[in-house]
């Protein structure tokens, strides 16, 4: 089995390169490199660095828009599950251009696991239209109108291959997630992300894949403070399912947790975010089952900026 059995494999003289080389990784998805410019309607179409590291702006071109914090919580869950031998493919429910997804395939590849899958689900043509009848919390949703949130499949398995990662540990679920994520061939997972934004969407993605994480896995929740629809999504489901863990904060908008309870994060990249002032949150807090806390960041990342909020 190639991923690592315990903590010493995560900590041989080879882990400064790995590390190395993910952290270009992720500074190149997030457009940090080259101060890619933002395309939203409410960041003044300039970069900021502010705005990238949290995530408040969809880039131009960059191939990831959950900033620097998502994606280092996003990073930590994976080690962890390594290095845990948690088991299960990792799963991300809407990947606009691919980044988080890529980072999973770059995670692996920097510690040369050859026994999971990333599965990228998405319709590949943007959000939905709400359907306000069986969903009344989406009611008036907009989000199928931001023709930047459509991104084809060939342009995301272009951007997978631009880094070399393009391979049959990547899989594709093209459709919407009523209709794929049911039958999808999946048997287990240790890390489920979800990023549907609508009430929708999420439900479609708890009811379909949450009973498949693994104990131990991890499941992060995009848009939860900052849709209010996803957040009542995530609510519901919790309430019918009896899970009463409490869900930890990741930077003020995303939110991730254990198998067990429902983690989510919201960030303000949409012109409705609200994000309120929450100072001394560590931005990569991440909780797994059990109440142990991997706190990876080592407190480097606790949230200077909270006031500016």
């Amino acid at each position: 089995m190639s991923v690592p059995a315990d903590a010493a494999s995560l900590t041989d003289p080879g882990i400064d390169n790995r590390r190395r080389y993910v952290d270009l990784m992720q500074r190149c998805l997030l457009g940090l490199i080259y101060e890619d410019p933002a395309q939203d309607p409410w960041t003044g179409g300039k970069f900021d660095l502010n705005n990238r590291l949290l995530g408040r702006d969809w880039p131009l071109r960059a191939h990831s828009m959950i900033g620097k914090a998502r994606m280092e919580n996003l990073r930590g869950a994976i080690e962890y599950v390594l290095k845990e031998n948690v088991p299960g493919d990792f799963i991300e429910t809407g990947i606009w251009r691919g980044g988080a997804c890529i980072l999973m395939r770059a995670v692996l590849a920097a510690y040369g696991v050859t026994d999971r899958v990333v599965w990228c689900a998405d319709s590949f043509e943007g959000l939905p239209e709400p359907n306000a009848a069986l969903y009344p919390a989406d009611a008036g949703d907009e989000h199928h109108t931001f023709a930047p949130l459509a991104v084809s499949l060939d342009e995301v398995q272009a951007n997978f291959a631009h880094y070399g990662l393009l391979d049959e540990r990547v899989r594709f679920l093209k459709g919407w997630f009523k209709d794929t994520l049911p039958g999808a061939p999946i048997a287990r997972l240790a890390i489920l992300r979800l990023d549907g934004d609508m009430y929708e969407s999420t439900m479609d993605g708890l009811s379909a894949l949450y009973a498949k994480v693994s104990p131990g896995g991890v499941v992060i929740v995009d848009d939860y403070g900052a849709v209010a629809a996803c957040k009542q999504a995530v609510t519901d489901f919790r309430q019918a399912q009896q899970i009463d863990e409490p869900i930890r904060d990741i930077d003020g908008n995303e939110r991730a947790d254990a198998s067990a309870p429902v983690r989510a994060r919201a960030h303000p990249q949409h012109p409705s975010a609200r994000v309120p002032a929450q100072r001394g949150i560590c931005r990569t807090d991440q909780r797994v089952r059990g109440g142990v806390c991997d706190a990876r960041c080592a407190g480097r990342y606790y949230d200077e900026s909270a006031a500016a909020r």
